[in-house]
């Protein structure tokens, strides 16, 4: 792997998990020291997170992870509701049953994978990130799949915000599971209509938990 695309990886990871929160300078000389990579595999990477949306420029020309307030989620899930929608809808038409029949099956049984024990839940949203591919493939739209990955990121570092509200990712699994069945049954209608009702659900979830931070984040 280049050192640049190492260092994309490791830092975006990072600012999703939160590892590196809003406000957190990413300074040339720390990060490429922290990486273990010279100074303009690192530019490349921060330029790449800055084009989705993960940073931006700010004082002196330095890279600092870029906030995320409840107006963000809200035009970043609107986007996401149109683009989702619709490739599930063309998911529907387009894709193989039989794919979306075993992540059904899985889903209906992912309480199993959001133990309070484990909680990045990472095999959880490992079976997230395989309902994503499948819908990426079975939709057969370059243009839609190129604006969705830029728009995952965001997502994936919203999400998190809701990641310890257990009931909720419980939830969401079974939301996923209606969307995986009604693509498998070739129902474009259907399917586009459970990812509305489910992404509607994520983002209520995420506004109450930016909405419980807030108060941490004025006082400190």
């Amino acid at each position: 792997m280049l050192a640049s695309e190492r260092a994309y990886v490791q830092l975006r990871q990072d600012i999703i998990s939160g590892r590196l929160p809003p406000g957190t300078a990413l300074g040339e000389v720390e990060q490429a020291g922290r990486l273990g990579v010279s100074r303009t595999p690192l530019r490349e990477a921060l330029r790449r997170l800055g084009a989705e949306g993960l940073c931006v420029v700010g004082k002196g020309r330095t890279y600092t992870v870029s906030a995320i307030s409840p107006q963000d989620v809200r035009h970043l899930f609107e986007l996401r509701e149109a683009l989702e929608a619709q490739a599930a809808r063309l998911a529907a038409l387009r894709g193989e049953p039989a794919v979306f029949t075993a992540l059904a099956d899985r889903f209906a049984e992912a309480a199993e994978l959001l133990s309070p024990q484990d909680p990045e839940h990472a095999g959880y949203y490992r079976l997230v990130a395989d309902l994503d591919s499948a819908l990426d493939a079975a939709m057969h739209s370059p243009a839609i799949q190129r604006s969705l990955v830029s728009l995952r990121s965001q997502v994936a570092r919203a999400r998190r915000l809701s990641r310890d509200d257990h009931q909720r990712l419980v939830q969401a699994a079974q939301e996923h599971r209606m969307i995986a069945e009604a693509i498998a049954a070739g129902d474009g209608t259907l399917a586009a209509q459970a990812t509305a009702i489910h992404l509607r659900a994520s983002l209520d979830s995420i506004l109450i938990a930016l909405d419980k931070e807030a108060p941490a984040a004025t006082s400190a």
